[in-house]
């Protein structure tokens, strides 16, 4: 951690990361207590639609900027988009009506939609060298585990003396502050792709997706994070205030108990990738959701707060664990100049998941109960793990020789052989403007 705090562009980024999170933990918090205020025991309900909207900006609007992010400066997108998020969230505390809160959080989320894919194809052209970028995806993942325990547990001490309201206003200074780092940062232009249509490099990132079967199980596994987390993130209020009879200032310690899983997957990332390949790792990930998943079934009918705090650890961890080895799996996935349209494509399709499990858990919580939604959610992650396992098997290798036609790009077959019938070689294949779907072994 020593040598990637000593690259200055990293540090600062990571800065960024860090202050943006603890402001966007109390926003968390009070955007919850905020729901429950205006509703009450449909709190959840409200909860739900709000981060459907989340969902539906993150999944809208991430494509488009994975397009243009070749062409502009990224430090600029960056900054921007911490600007807009801390003007928005000045006016929630002046909000007195649902619809108020719903419009609000469409514009936050795009600008966020913007952000964070952005950030994320950044710091793989800030630190090239495949094991510093385990150790960065872990300390950017043990910044959002901590943040899970320090925002809940400031906004438990701000509550007790502050209204709830005034919590946004951490979170706008949050923003102010990753904006100053941003700015304060050399962060490099993406490679231009060599698409020229926008309407290339607006779907290239899904095609890669469709057409790489460890990519296709990721797919499946963004689904095993989305089912689990979203009972954390949308039933905790409900969970504290109707099935625990607890008050308000314990919703952030239940939220604190996930960050500490999400410690424990941040910590434990890189000991486990030195000695399991990341299909392995992520299916380790996937059992522990569907574990998650069976004791939140046995909390909804035997309600606990010891359970109930070892299925949010186990949440966690499991979702923790499955974002550090995800991105691994991005990086190798893709080349430089196509880094920006996959993960963009990975945040869109990702919160797709999302967009699917939010209103799951919180309108068929609201209407038929607890039960009854995460026993939803469970059969949704065991199929997700299932499919996950399946599409990408064991011992698929990633260098094998395969072959091109006649018309494949002659730079790419440099180092190619004529067989006779079509040009063959080995390499380690990406899905790219050579590779448009996954070859056959030659």
């Amino acid at each position: 951690m020593r040598a990637l705090l000593g690259n200055r562009a990293y540090r600062r980024l990571f800065a960024a990361q860090v202050v943006a999170l603890l402001g966007s933990g109390l926003a968390t918090v009070a955007l919850g207590l905020l729901a429950y205020d205006l509703a009450g025991a449909r709190a959840g309900a409200v909860l739900g639609t709000a981060l459907t909207i989340k969902m539906v900006a993150y999944v809208c609007v991430s494509p488009l900027v994975g397009a243009v992010l070749d062409r502009v400066p990224r430090g600029v997108v960056l900054v921007g988009a911490d600007l807009v998020r801390c003007g928005v969230v000045l006016l929630l505390p002046w909000v007195d009506a649902i619809w108020q809160i719903y419009l609000l959080i469409a514009v936050l989320q795009a600008a966020s939609a913007t952000f964070t894919p952005t950030f994320q194809s950044v710091l793989p052209d800030v630190i090239p060298d495949e094991e510093d970028y385990t150790k960065a995806l872990s300390a950017s993942q043990l910044a959002v585990a901590l943040e899970n325990i320090a925002s809940p547990v400031i906004a438990a001490a701000l509550l007790l003396v502050l209204k709830f309201n005034l919590l946004f206003v951490g979170t706008a200074v949050g923003f102010l502050v990753s904006a100053l780092f941003v700015g304060a940062a050399t962060v490099p232009r993406a490679q231009r792709s060599s698409r020229v249509r926008f309407s290339e490099r607006l779907f290239a990132g899904v095609r890669m997706f469709a057409a790489a079967p460890r990519l296709q199980a990721v797919l499946a596994l963004n689904m095993v994070v989305a089912g689990s987390g979203a009972i954390t993130l949308v039933s905790t209020v409900n969970v504290v205030r109707d099935l625990l009879n607890a008050t308000e200032a314990q919703v952030p310690l239940l939220l604190a108990v996930s960050g500490l899983g999400s410690i424990a997957a941040a910590l434990g990332a890189p000991l486990l990738l030195r000695r399991r390949e990341d299909r392995g790792v992520l299916l380790i990930g996937a059992g522990t959701a569907l574990l998650a998943l069976a004791g939140a079934l046995l909390l909804s009918t035997v309600p606990s707060w010891p359970l109930a705090m070892g299925v949010w650890l186990l949440i966690g961890f499991a979702g923790g664990l499955i974002v550090v080895t995800v991105n691994r799996v991005l990086r190798a996935s893709s080349a430089a100049a196509d880094r920006p349209a996959l993960f963009a494509a990975q945040f869109s399709l990702s919160h797709l998941c999302w967009l699917l499990t939010y209103p799951l858990v919180g309108w068929v919580g609201a209407g038929a109960g607890l039960t009854t939604a995460w026993a939803l959610l469970a059969g949704l992650v065991l199929a997700a793990g299932l499919s996950a396992r399946r599409l990408w098997p064991a011992g698929l290798p990633e260098v094998f020789r395969h072959q091109h036609g006649v018309d494949a790009d002659r730079a790419h077959l440099v180092d190619a052989e004529w067989n006779g019938v079509a040009w063959v070689h080995s390499h380690r294949v990406l899905i790219d403007v050579n590779h448009t779907r996954w070859p056959q072994s030659a």
